[in-house]
C-alpha cells in the first residue's frame, strides 16, 4: 500500500515571515490547492477553547487557513458543535460568546463562525458509516454536512481519556451533535437530577420515543426506562443541566466510535487536515484550565489523510524529552512509577489511544504508514 504523505514544518520563523504565513506555505506545499474550491462552502472545524483555558490554537492560525481557502475561491466558515457536558459551549449562544472572548470573531479570523448543530445541539443529520462496526448512522452537526469541502484544524495535545486529542478526535467527537457525542461517550439511559429540574417540559418536545414522564404532583420530569432509547436529545433541550449520562463507555468503545464518526464526516467529499503540536497540555482544551505543557513545541503538520497525520504527530511527540514541572515529568519521578514507554500513557496511565488508530486503519479511514516531507 502506498504511503500517505504528511508534510511538516517547525516553529522557526525567518525574518519577514511569521508563523501564520509559514502555515499558509505549508498548506500549499501539502497540496491544498489541488482541491477545487471555487464558490464552494468550506467548513473549517476547530476547537475555540473553554473559557479559562489558554492553550487552544490562536485565531491567527485559523485566519491563515481561511485566507488560503479564500485565495482558492472558497467560502470558508469556522465551525464546531456544542458540548455534551455543562460548560461555556453547551449551546450556540454561549458557544459563540466563548469563541468571541477567546479571540475568534469574523474580524479576527476573516470568515463567519457557525455552530454546526444549532442553538441547542439538536440540529443534526444522520450519516451512514460505511464499514462501521459500532455506529450505523452518525449524528453530525448539519452545517458541517452541508459544506462542500471539509478541513480540520486541530490542536494536538494530551487527553485524559483518549491519550491524545488530534485530527480524529477533533473531527469524530467534535463534529458530533450533542446526541452524537452521547452516542460516542456513553451507554444506556440518562439520569434526571430532580433538584435541578424546573418542570418546564422542554425536553419532552425533543423526545420521539415517549421516554419521559412528567410528574404533575412534584412538577418534575422522570425517565421512562421502558421507552427511552438513550438518544441524548433531551440533554440538549434542558437549559438547567438537569439531565446527564453517567454510564460512560469503555475507552476502546469510545476510540472506535470516534474513528467511525470521523469516517462519516469526511467520506464522499474533498477533505484536508492540519495539526499543530504546540502547547501540548496533558488534558483536552474542553477543560476550563490548562496545565503546563508536557512536551516541547514541535511544529505544524498537514495531510489529506487524518490517520497518517495523527500517527505522525504521535511519533514526533514520542521522540521528545518530557518538560520539567509538568504532569508527565512528575509522574515519571514518583515512587513506584511504571514506565509505559509512551509519553501520553505515562501522563495519564488510565488513558489509551492505540485502539483508535488500529480501528481507524481497519475501517479504511486512512493509513498509519506515511512519508514525512519536511518543509523549511
Amino acid at each position: 500500500m502506498e504511503k500517505s504523505k504528511v508534510y511538516f514544518t517547525d516553529f522557526r520563523a525567518k525574518l519577514g515571515e511569521g508563523l501564520p504565513m509559514k502555515l499558509k506555505r505549508l498548506l500549499k506545499k501539502a497540496g491544498i490547492s489541488e482541491i477545487d474550491m471555487e464558490n464552494k462552502f468550506v467548513a473549517i472545524k476547530m476547537h475555540f477553547g473553554e473559557l479559562g483555558n489558554i492553550s487552544f490554537l490562536r485565531p491567527n492560525y485559523a485566519k491563515a487557513v481561511a485566507d488560503v481557502v479564500k485565495e482558492l475561491g472558497g467560502k470558508p466558515f469556522l465551525t464546531d458543535c456544542n458540548t455534551l457536558y455543562p460548560g461555556s459551549r453547551k449551546n450556540a449562544l454561549e458557544h459563540l460568546q466563548c469563541a468571541w472572548e477567546n479571540g475568534f470573531t469574523a474580524m479576527t479570523v476573516g470568515c463567519p463562525i457557525l455552530i454546526a448543530d444549532g442553538l441547542k445541539g439538536t440540529d443534526d443529520i444522520e450519516v451512514p458509516v460505511e464499514g462501521g462496526e459500532y455506529i450505523e448512522k452518525a449524528k453530525i452537526g448539519r452545517a458541517i454536512m452541508d459544506a462542500d469541502i471539509f478541513i480540520s484544524l486541530s490542536h494536538f495535545k494530551g487527553h485524559e481519556t483518549t491519550g491524545f486529542g488530534g485530527a480524529i478526535k477533533n473531527i469524530g467527537m467534535g463534529c458530533g451533535s450533542r446526541a452524537g457525542k452521547k452516542e460516542q461517550h456513553t451507554n444506556g439511559q440518562p439520569t434526571i437530577h430532580e433538584e435541578l429540574c424546573r418542570g418546564c417540559r422542554r425536553c419532552m418536545r425533543e423526545c420521539a420515543n415517549n421516554g419521559l414522564v412528567f410528574d404533575e404532583e412534584t412538577k418534575k420530569m422522570h425517565i421512562d426506562g421502558t421507552n427511552c432509547v438513550g438518544c441524548g436529545r433531551c440533554i440538549g433541550a434542558c437549559n438547567f443541566d438537569a439531565i446527564e449520562f453517567e454510564n460512560w463507555a469503555a475507552t476502546k468503545d469510545l476510540n472506535c466510535r470516534m474513528a467511525e464518526y470521523t469516517k462519516a464526516v469526511i467520506d464522499g467529499r474533498p477533505n484536508f487536515h492540519i495539526s499543530l503540536v504546540v502547547d501540548v497540555s496533558p488534558n483536552c482544551d474542553c477543560h476550563a484550565e490548562n496545565d503546563a505543557p508536557i512536551l516541547p513545541n514541535i511544529g505544524m503538520f498537514a495531510s489529506f489523510d487524518p490517520l497518517a497525520l495523527d500517527q505522525a504527530c504521535v511519533d514526533a511527540c514520542l521522540k521528545m524529552q518530557p518538560l520539567p514541572n509538568s504532569q508527565l515529568f512528575e509522574n515519571m519521578h514518583k515512587e513506584g512509577f511504571c514506565d509505559h514507554h509512551d509519553h501520553f500513557e505515562n501522563t495519564t496511565p488510565e488513558s489509551e489511544y492505540k485502539t483508535c488508530l488500529e480501528h481507524a486503519e481497519k475501517i479504511h479511514l486512512g493509513s498509519r504508514n506515511y512519508e514525512l516531507i519536511v518543509m523549511k
